[in-house]
Formats: structure tokens, sequence, C-alpha cells
């Protein structure tokens, strides 16, 4: 069974930060974020991006880069009456990525942002 390599809970969506657009290359658009548990997660045309702030103060903060051309294969599933979170499942050439989607997210618009992100830029 291939190791799970990063797990991450978006919380609910958000205005795309600021900040985020110093981190674009030239032709890159943000288009939706996601609030994270301290901080959050930004789909663009090219690819997502983590933000995470780390130790008690949030000022370490680390930067995830994940291009959807590394993205091999992803499953979502809803919550049902019990659950509390839909999950997303991507499976990327580094390893296995889980995202957990609090209730309230709609987890098929989710599902969309993802297919669109990655099947229309297919070369």
């Amino acid at each position: 069974m291939e190791k799970q390599l990063l797990a991450w809970t978006f919380v609910s969506e958000c205005p795309i930060p600021d900040e985020v657009h110093s981190l674009l290359v030239k032709g890159e658009q943000a288009f939706a974020a996601y609030k994270t548990i301290r901080d959050s997660a930004i789909f663009t045309n090219k690819r997502l991006i983590i933000r995470d702030a780390q130790g008690l103060t949030g000022k370490k903060v680390e930067i995830y880069s994940l291009p959807y051309r590394s993205i091999v294969m992803w499953s979502t599933e809803n919550a049902g009456t019990f659950d509390f979170n839909a999950e997303v499942e991507l499976w990327t050439k580094a390893g296995h990525v889980k995202v957990n989607l609090k209730k309230g997210i709609d987890v098929r618009r989710f599902d969309k942002i993802i297919a669109d992100a990655i099947l229309v830029n297919e070369p």
C-alpha cells in the first residue's frame, strides 16, 4: 500500500489572499481558495498552492506547490449521514495526498475544480 505523503483539512471557501500573487508565475491565475486550519489553499490554472503556517506564532510558513501535471488519479467521497468530512484523495508522481473537506464545502464543486484543472490543461 502506498504511503500517505501529506494530509490537509479545508474548512471553508474564502477570498483569494492578496499575498498569493507574489507566488504566481507569468500567465498563472488564481481562481479559488479555501481556508485551512491555520492558513489557505489556492487553486490556480497551473497548480494547487498550500500555505501552511507552523509553530506557536505561525511566523514559520511552508509553501507546498502541487502542479496538476503530477496528479495521475483522484477520488472524491461525499460525507455520509454520520461523517463530518467529505474526502478527496490525490495520487501523484510523488505519493498520495489526502484532503478532508469540512461540512459546508461542496465536494462536487471541488471535484469539478480538480477535473477542470487537470483535464482541461492536459497536453
